[in-house]
């Protein structure tokens, strides 16, 4: 069995003798590699320019048997392509070249258009796969309506979305408006991801967390459920929302074919809890890919043991990899996960 083959039957939820292992954010500055391109290249730049996306999304898998590369992008790509850029402030955090404060810039975002201004993605995509071949899986990703609109409404990184909010609970028809925009743009971007090859897209529903519990599924969710009701019919979509899984059923409900879970959540009971046909993602801690690699061994054994004879898992960091991180684990994680017996 290929690689692609393992990781598209995990998310079918079919038996497998060992699950699919990718890691979020595989790609970057834990890498030496990574790091000497970042020397000689912008962030943006990189994302933007199709040869160096490729070689980014390729330099983990040229040294660990990964079962997925995933496209190196940003999800802050598709409020650029509507016409407002980001950058990455000096200090840290994500910063807006200005903030969506007005009924003006709001309705100024230019929906015409965004495929030309995205066409780099599926360049890139395509120099992907031609040196993958057809035995790995290919994934693209984005961010949610919501997770997106607090960059844009904010104006970068936010401690406590309150320009968002005051957006839907004072504005409901224009927040409308706003979610409608970022909708057409992601089902464009991943209708083109698709056409270039992926095997599957993940949703990242970043600040899900900051609605409040009973209005989740109207601020959020629903949203995501609109773009994944646009996608080809069947085609597998992994929704993440951090902090988020005791809204599990309402996820499901979204059309996605798997749900990627953060580490505070007992895996076995979440996938016992879903139905049969819905596959989960994660769910290690990413500081043990900072520690000992004997407890990165561990631990990664200790959730193959307690997702024994469940399908539908597909091995993972509960979130990204972080730069601290040391190759040596993430080999270790890997190996683990390639050599395990019960």
């Amino acid at each position: 069995m290929t690689s692609r083959e393992r990781f598209l039957s995990a998310l079918a939820c079919r038996p497998l003798e060992r699950p699919p292992v990718w890691i979020m954010r595989q790609a970057g500055r834990y890498l030496p590699e990574y790091r000497a391109l970042k020397e000689k290249h912008s962030f943006v730049q990189m994302v933007r320019t199709p040869p160096l996306a490729a070689e980014v999304t390729l330099q983990p898998l040229r040294r660990f048997p990964l079962d997925a590369a995933i496209l190196f992008s940003d999800i802050l790509i598709i409020p650029e392509a509507l016409g407002q850029p980001y950058f990455f402030r000096d200090g840290g955090g994500i910063g807006m070249d200005y903030a969506l404060d007005s009924a003006a810039r709001i309705r100024a975002l230019a929906t015409e258009g965004v495929a030309d201004r995205l066409s780099y993605v599926p360049a890139a995509l395509q120099l992907v796969r031609a040196d993958l071949g057809e035995d790995t899986a290919l994934l693209g990703f984005g961010g949610s309506p919501w997770t997106l609109a607090t960059y844009m409404v904010e104006g970068g990184s936010s401690s406590d979305f309150s320009r968002a909010k005051a957006l839907f609970f004072e504005e409901a028809s224009l927040f409308g408006e706003l979610m409608e925009r970022l909708v057409d743009a992601l089902v464009t971007l991943f209708r083109m991801k698709i056409e270039a090859g992926v095997d599957a897209v993940q949703i990242f529903d970043s600040w899900g967390a900051a609605c409040p519990g009973a209005l989740y599924e109207e601020m959020s969710l629903r949203w995501i459920q609109a773009v994944i009701e646009r996608l080809p019919a069947g085609f597998p979509v992994i929704v993440y929302a951090k902090g988020m899984a005791q809204h599990h059923a309402a996820l499901v409900g979204t059309g996605a074919r798997a749900l990627g879970v953060d580490w505070t959540v007992d895996l076995p009971s979440l996938r016992d809890a879903l139905p049969q046909g819905v596959a989960v993602q994660g769910n290690l801690d990413p500081v043990l890919m900072e520690l000992d690699s004997a407890v990165a061994v561990r631990e990664t054994r200790a959730l193959l043991d307690r997702m024994h004879g469940r399908s539908g898992h597909i091995v993972n960091l509960g979130h990204g990899i972080t730069p601290r991180a040391h190759v040596e684990n993430v080999a270790a994680l890997v190996e683990t996960v390639h050599t395990y017996r019960p």
